[in-house]
């Protein structure tokens, strides 16, 4: 940090303030957790529960939904901006999965990262949290862009979301040729069964399709990648490194449980 400060003090360099705490409070030691590490259990809203052990089928520890949100924390805790979360929600409540799927989406927009999650039928409530959606139904793609704006592009193919009925569920059921006939209102022409290859067809001739196709058909200026943003070798870290952290995660197991070890090393030496 000294030579980091009169580097910036030789090149005239004023860091963000924010930005130059945050890597100065990294760079103290002998802290039992780092400030990043604290600021994604806040993220997430385990601090409550930080020092209580995450349990097993023997050993009572934190709740259900808190142990989904310790997943979650490992994932986000480090260098990683991108995430893949499929069906996150199985086995827990609509308030637990509204939970987490807040916390998710805190840490997309504070520490912008990007998260592709698949939820089955999730509240109204949890809808509302998704900034994007990626509608897929039988390998084509149904629509992909803003929340907001789905279902004006069924509306356009003579489709309507009936009052007190979940968004979710009217995606998951207008594609259905059992359920597809009471969402329609078009009354310019009977009802005809749409099905999906014609109602992928049609969001690509939409002006959602053209403008999801003008963006993905930008190409990417590769001079803007940073040299260290990917590894040039086959392991990010040395293999010293590797070692080191291997034997501090075998001797950290055999430490917590030592009882075990030390009454099968005696059973075998007295044998």
């Amino acid at each position: 940090m000294k030579e980091l400060t009169k580097l910036e003090t030789e090149n005239n360099i004023r860091p963000t303030p924010e930005i130059d705490a945050f890597m100065k409070a990294s760079s103290v030691g002998g802290k039992k957790h780092s400030i990043s590490t604290d600021y994604i259990l806040k993220v997430l809203g385990l601090d409550v529960c930080s020092e209580t052990v995450v349990g097993s089928d023997m050993q009572r520890g934190v709740s259900g939904g808190q142990r989904k949100r310790v997943t979650t924390g490992e994932m986000i805790v480090g260098p990683r901006k991108t995430l893949f979360m499929d069906e996150i929600s199985t086995g827990l409540d609509s308030s637990t999965t509204f939970q987490i799927v807040k916390c998710v989406k805190n840490f997309v927009h504070l520490m912008e990262g990007t998260v592709l999650m698949g939820l089955l039928q999730p509240a109204r409530e949890t809808y509302e949290l998704f900034d994007n959606i990626m509608f897929l139904s039988e390998g084509y793609m149904v629509y992909q862009g803003p929340r907001e704006d789905v279902l004006e592009f069924f509306e356009s193919l003579g489709f309507k979301l009936p009052p007190r009925k979940g968004v979710a569920d009217f995606l998951q059921e207008v594609t259905s040729k059992k359920d597809q006939a009471q969402y329609w209102v078009d009354p310019s022409k009977p009802y005809e069964f749409i099905p999906v290859s014609k109602m992928a067809d049609a969001f690509k001739n939409s002006r959602f399709g053209r403008s999801l196709e003008s963006t993905l058909n930008v190409p990417y200026d590769k001079s803007r990648i940073h040299p260290s943003a990917l590894s040039k070798t086959k392991y990010a870290a040395p293999k010293w490194e590797l070692l080191k952290s291997c034997f501090a995660r075998e001797k950290l197991l055999i430490t917590r449980n030592r009882f075990l070890y030390i009454f099968r090393t005696c059973q075998v030496c007295f044998r």
